[in-house]
């Protein structure tokens, strides 16, 4: 389980770190960051794909996703005596992403990439430092690998520090290159759990989604992204999952009705069969609410759950009257996989908030800086440059 959530100097969150729980709730008003937090998850994972790079290009380089106000606030600033101002810069313009979980820590750190003037890659962030380490927080002794510049370095099993790597370019990670069953076996280890991390954001339910359409049916352990393949997900849940659970979940939000997948030449389609009327219901005719809950359900009752899935705003679309199913399911699978929900649905945060092993944190803003109240003092430190 991650025990710990590091941001620094990404969009309004200029320094953050979170305490994650079994379940954890991020909520607040639109524009206090929670959208944020959840990209910088995805940044994180996007790390272990080989796609960080591409990922912070694509949001307009990392001039546009630095933080954009000054390094620090002083006391005056913040009581409106002085305008705000940039101050005297002490530390390197970065971005900062880092995690730690019950066993690994791992942190990146992302800076301004330098100009030769032939290169047409000038909005690419570099990639300045990594590191990875054993237990809760970074320290000099518990540091299992390293990255600083193009050179890596991994402890070997007499205590030793070895170079693995010595010319690693600045767009690529140390998780994706420096891996190995011999000499780097922990780097291969969180590697690979890092990118079982699963997200759902928004997904698309207008007459065009691929949801909607018959699709080729193979095995499908999880959910895609776009849930493109609901029904062979469906299926796949009926016969090595629980279906009984997911048949419960079904009834929970609409009592009477029932869920089944039809096969027409290998092409699988999921079709609802809802009390009173006499045929089921295809996809391409239930309302968008509705199919968005059964993306939901498929997701959430996967075979092989995740060591971590993140949700976005998964109230979108539905009916306050599905709101209570869809959070009694939610603290049900917390209770097996760790969970992170963004929401701003008021009686959903409150309904999710009273599981067990849960924190809810609700973001606001001071100075364009995304701050959370309350927040119990959380142990972290950054690997230098």
């Amino acid at each position: 389980m991650i025990l710990t959530l590091a941001v620094s100097g990404y969009r309004s969150l200029r320094k953050i770190i979170i305490p994650l729980d079994k379940l954890t709730i991020i909520t607040g008003a639109n524009g206090t960051g929670k959208s944020s937090i959840y990209k910088s998850i995805r940044l994180l994972a996007d790390v272990a794909q080989g796609n960080v790079v591409r990922s912070l290009a694509l949001e307009g380089g990392i001039p546009s996703t630095l933080w954009a106000g000054p390094e620090k606030f002083s006391r005056s600033m913040k009581s409106g005596q002085h305008p705000i101002e940039g101050t005297v810069r002490r530390e390197p313009v970065s971005l900062k992403l880092g995690f730690a979980s019950e066993d690994y820590g791992y942190a990146i750190d992302l800076g301004l990439p330098k100009s030769d003037g032939r290169s047409m890659f000038n909005l690419d962030p570099e990639i300045k430092s990594e590191a990875m380490w054993i237990g809760e927080v970074l320290k000099r002794h518990n540091v299992i690998a390293s990255r600083a510049g193009p050179g890596v370095q991994v402890m070997q099993e007499d205590g030793a520090r070895q170079h693995v790597l010595t010319a690693l370019p600045s767009f690529d990670s140390m998780m994706t290159h420096a891996g190995d069953p011999k000499q780097a076996s922990e780097i291969l280890l969180l590697r690979e759990r890092m990118r079982n991390w699963r997200f759902y954001d928004h997904f698309r339910t207008d007459q065009a989604s691929k949801a909607r359409m018959p699709q080729v049916g193979t095995r499908t352990v999880s959910l895609a992204s776009d849930g493109s393949d609901l029904a062979a997900a469906v299926q796949t849940i009926k016969e090595i999952g629980d279906p009984e659970a997911f048949d419960d979940a079904i009834e929970d939000a609409f009592p009477g009705s029932s869920i089944k997948v039809d096969v027409k030449d290998n092409m699988f389609e999921v079709v609802m069969q809802q009390k009173g009327l006499l045929r089921p219901l295809r996809t391409s005719e239930l309302s968008d609410g509705t199919l968005r809950y059964l993306l939901l359900v498929a997701a959430l009752m996967t075979p092989r759950p995740p060591p971590l899935l993140v949700l976005n705003e998964p109230e979108t679309s539905l009916h306050p009257s599905l709101l209570p199913a869809l959070a009694r399911l939610i603290k049900s699978v917390a209770q097996t996989t760790q969970i992170i929900v963004v929401s701003h649905a008021g009686s959903f945060v409150d309904e999710l908030a009273m599981a067990p092993n849960s924190a809810n944190y609700e973001l606001k803003k001071q100075l364009g800086e995304t701050i959370i109240s309350d927040v119990p003092d959380q142990s972290w430190n950054w690997q230098k440059r």
